[in-house]
């Protein structure tokens, strides 16, 4: 075999070699998939990265199977939002021209993973006029929007694809002319949430009545948390965490779990665990987030992914927490169950962010101390998790009966921010107020220790609009 002919073999089985190596990497997972990947994912994805086929379900899946895969996760979101740019719009045939423009049926004709060379906001791969493909007219219809660049239509306070709950006309006109802030800035939801079912389960009061087995019962102080825990006081045992549905001593010893996960506390908190596995501390445990790997004879099998740690965050995190896997118990505590630390302290413990700082001494932090204090009215204090992790009525569609409970998802209301707008900032301020804040980074990295230095002309265009209407109609009446 002549110099050259050997050349080309060991050109070819380097090919194959190194070609087996990248394919095994994405197909069987492992630690080498991550220096695989095609580039870097967004920030709204990038912790179940490894997770390929939770978006890619079928290996060689077109636009479709991506498609079924954006719509499986957003879905309830968008209905939430009452999305402003619905599928069905673009389905409409009087908006066939349109799709020539930009295909907008599909979620990746504007959020393309793997590209961060041209990602902006909210993972949007366009260029940010992209308005400017059906709106060029805009400014011939609204006069104030004549010289106007397309760049700022999706600033805040003015315009969002998806979500335009407190940026509509008729909204801005409504609440156009209300204070910075309110007179009485009051939770009323919290203060007065709606009455509980009591337990049917009788409290339990004395550690003698713990049926956790001896050798599990760890030190007195765990017992002590436990009975004074809501747990207790509705009848909850040791056995309904460690050993569900199990009754006898000895199955309660064989089936018993040392550390229960999100999916025990979700036999009693469903909503609460379920926002949590769609927010950013819990997404990694969702169902359906897995990694494929390989087993004997080449049997895949699906391994689920870690729990979230803050060393895999993009924001800055404390360094003595890094390591940290986040489940329930990482906030409210294994056994007191206590929810007072998950307001502040725990939040606290991990993001260690300009913004999350400079909550400690803002005036949020001192009206959340004042009713900690007892000096001011219960609902009126602000947390990181009254805005975070608001709470909100949910609806038992089998008994009709409303409970309140914590969102644990926390980018629900946080991208982009205006969503914050109705469900949290319009509570104790002003809409006028809230837009102009949320526009101002400044002032979000200050968290709003400061008056935002920022105005939104929206507003300002709508009342003007509502009196020259008014106007008009004035002068048709007197002729």
């Amino acid at each position: 075999m002549g110099k050259s002919a050997k050349l080309w073999l060991l050109w070819a089985v380097s090919a194959l070699v190194f070609g087996g190596v990248i394919a095994a990497g994405m197909v069987y997972g492992g630690p080498g998939r991550p220096h695989l990947l095609i580039g870097k994912t967004t920030s709204g994805h990038h912790q179940i990265e490894l997770s390929c086929e939770t978006c890619h379900t079928e290996a060689f899946g077109g636009k479709e199977i991506l498609q079924n895969a954006c719509v499986g996760c957003h879905a309830a979101e968008l209905k939430a939002a009452n999305d402003s740019h619905p599928i069905k719009k673009f389905r409409d045939p009087r908006n066939a021209s349109r799709l020539e423009k930009l295909d907008a049926t599909q979620c990746v004709a504007c959020h393309t993973e793997h590209k961060p060379e041209v990602t902006h906001a909210m993972g949007v791969t366009l260029p940010n006029d992209y308005c400017a493909l059906c709106h060029q007219d805009v400014g011939e219809n609204r006069p104030s929007h004549k010289n106007l660049s397309f760049e700022t239509c999706a600033s805040a306070g003015c315009h969002n694809f998806h979500d335009n709950r407190a940026l509509y006309e008729d909204f801005l006109e409504k609440h156009a002319e209300a204070p910075d802030h309110k007179l009485k800035a009051y939770l009323e939801l919290v203060a007065n949430p709606p009455e509980k079912e009591p337990s049917e389960a009788e409290p339990i009061t004395v550690a003698d009545k713990a049926d956790a087995p001896s050798d599990k019962r760890g030190e007195h102080s765990v017992t002590s948390e436990w009975l004074a825990s809501g747990h207790a006081k509705g009848g909850v045992n040791c056995s309904g965490c460690h050993a569900p549905e199990q009754e006898t001593p000895e199955a309660i010893q064989a089936a018993w779990v040392d550390k229960p996960d999100h999916k025990v506390c979700a036999t009693c908190h469903s909503q609460e665990v379920k926002t949590f596995t769609e927010g950013k501390h819990g997404m990694r445990l969702a169902e359906g987030v897995k990694s494929q790997v390989a087993g004997f004879f080449g049997v895949f099998k699906d391994k689920p992914l870690s729990p979230m740690k803050p060393s895999l965050a993009r924001l800055e995190m404390s360094p003595k927490v890094a390591e940290h896997e986040i489940g329930c118990a990482t906030c409210h505590g294994a056994h007191d169950a206590n929810t007072q630390p998950a307001k502040v302290e725990s939040c606290q413990s991990c993001h260690t962010d300009e913004h999350s700082k400079a909550y400690t001494g803002s005036p949020h932090h001192k009206l959340f101390e004042a009713e900690q204090s007892g000096k001011g009215e219960k609902g009126t204090g602000v947390s990181c998790a009254t805005c975070h992790l608001p709470r909100f009525l949910h609806l038992d569609e089998e008994t009709y009966d409303e409970t309140l409970v914590v969102n644990h998802n926390q980018n629900f209301n946080l991208r982009p921010n205006e969503k914050m707008i109705r469900s949290v900032c319009m509570d104790c301020h002003g809409l006028g107020f809230s837009i102009n804040a949320l526009a101002d980074p400044e002032a979000i990295k200050s968290n709003f220790s400061k008056r935002p230095s920022v105005h939104i002309e929206s507003i300002d265009w709508v009342t003007k609009r509502l009196k020259a209407r008014e106007a008009a109609k004035k002068r048709r009446d007197q002729q």
